[in-house]
């Protein structure tokens, strides 16, 4: 909990103004098997920054967390922040997709986007946070977080 509070003080400090914050939830590793659940949260930032400078800056608050990026797929690691939508921007470059290609695959992402911004619209699939989360087909576990 602690390096989450620590990302989100990172994230305001350099990355812009957190409005909204969801509850933290843990959940089930997604992607490859690991003993250890995960937390999740998200947050709605106001930034000034475009989307490949918030990119960047993200990068440099994940490696100050500790992460060490591997290209072999999916493993644990100490912080993962994403871009999930920026505004109603669709953006489709090598280093940068927005919305985030798998986020409707994912109810760790759309459980804490429902509760967030439950009418908030997908730019390319026109569906809302709730929608999506009451259709998502992952069956992984996922709950608030006991602190």
């Amino acid at each position: 909990m602690d390096c989450l509070r620590r990302t989100v003080e990172l994230l305001r400090r350099e990355a812009g103004c957190i409005t909204a914050m969801s509850a933290v939830y843990e959940s089930e590793p997604w992607g490859f098997d690991d003993p250890c659940w995960f937390l999740n949260q998200a947050v709605i930032l106001e930034t000034n920054l475009a989307p490949h400078a918030l990119l960047e800056c993200i990068r440099q608050i994940e490696q100050t967390m500790g992460r060490v990026r591997m290209n072999d797929g999916y493993h644990a690691r100490t912080m993962d922040i994403d871009i999930l939508l920026y505004d109603h921007r669709v953006i489709n470059t090598p280093e940068l997709v927005i919305p985030h290609p798998r986020m409707t695959e994912r109810m760790f992402v759309l459980q804490p986007m429902a509760e967030l911004a439950p009418y908030l619209e997908h730019p390319v699939l026109h569906q809302t946070m709730a929608y999506l989360r009451k259709h998502c087909s992952d069956r992984k576990q996922i709950h608030p977080a006991i602190f």
